[in-house]
C-alpha cells in the first residue's frame, strides 16, 4: 500500500522516536508536504516534540514551522548566525532586515526626533521619544488593513497600495506600500481579507498605534 506524504512522514518521525535518540535532529521535515498536509502534520509534530525528553534541532526555512515548533531560535545568515535566543525576543527585536523579513516582522530604520520617526520620505509615531538613529518594529498583527481612511485614535495611518497577498498558516498576510514608498506587512484572518474585498493593486489603508 502507497503511503501518503504525510503518512510517511508520521512513520519516519515515530521510527526514529522508537530508538531514544539523546538528540532529535529534523532536517526540513515538512518541506515535501502539500499545503494541507503540512498543517495537520506540523500539529502532530508539535505535540511529539513536546513529548520528547531530548533536546530537538528542526532545521527549516518555513517560517511557519519556526514560529510555531520552536522554543528558541538561531537564524543563519550567508553561513554566520546573526541573532540566537528565545523565539518571541527575536520576533518581537530582530537585528536584520532579513531576521524581519523571515519573520515577518517589519522592521524599520530612521531617524528620531521625540516621538516622530523620519523613515525615508514617511513619518512614523513612536510610542515614546527618542533621539537619532533608531530601529523600531511594527507587528504585523498590530497593523490593521482598511478599504478607506479609519476613524478614531489611531496616530499612524497611511494610504496604500496591495502588492501581495499569500496565506501563512491560519493567517493571511498583505504586503502593502505606502504613497511614500513604505513598505510593510499586515496580518489578518483569511475571513477578513475576504470581507475586505482587496486584491493585488488594490488601494487601501493601513492604521497602527504608536509603536
Amino acid at each position: 500500500r502507497q503511503l501518503s506524504g504525510g503518512q510517511a512522514q508520521r512513520v519516519a518521525l515515530a521510527r526514529a522516536l522508537a530508538t531514544q535518540p539523546a538528540i532529535l535532529l529534523l532536517d526540513e521535515p515538512l518541506a515535501a508536504l502539500d499545503a494541507g498536509t503540512r498543517r495537520r502534520t506540523r500539529r502532530d509534530l508539535r505535540r511529539w516534540i513536546d513529548d520528547f525528553e531530548g533536546p530537538t534541532i528542526v532545521v527549516t526555512h518555513d517560517p511557519v514551522d519556526a514560529l510555531t515548533l520552536a522554543d528558541d531560535v538561531a537564524v543563519v545568515e550567508a553561513g554566520r548566525v546573526t541573532q540566537a535566543g528565545a523565539l518571541g525576543e527575536v520576533a518581537s527585536r530582530p537585528r536584520t532586515a532579513y531576521v524581519a523579513e523571515l519573520l515577518g516582522t517589519n522592521l524599520l530604520e530612521g531617524d528620531a526626533a521625540g516621538t516622530e520617526i523620519r523613515v525615508g520620505a514617511s513619518i512614523v509615531v513612536a510610542a515614546e521619544p527618542a533621539d537619532g538613529p533608531v530601529f523600531a518594529t511594527l507587528s504585523p498583527s498590530a497593523l490593521t488593513l482598511h478599504t478607506r481612511e479609519p476613524s478614531g485614535s489611531a496616530r499612524n495611518r497611511w494610504p496604500v497600495e496591495v502588492e501581495e497577498l499569500d496565506l501563512v498558516g491560519e493567517r493571511a498576510r498583505a504586503r502593502v506600500r505606502t504613497d511614500r514608498g513604505l513598505r510593510l506587512v499586515v496580518e489578518v484572518t483569511p475571513a477578513a481579507l475576504a470581507e475586505l474585498g482587496l486584491r493585488v493593486g488594490d488601494a487601501g489603508w493601513v492604521a497602527a498605534k504608536a509603536t
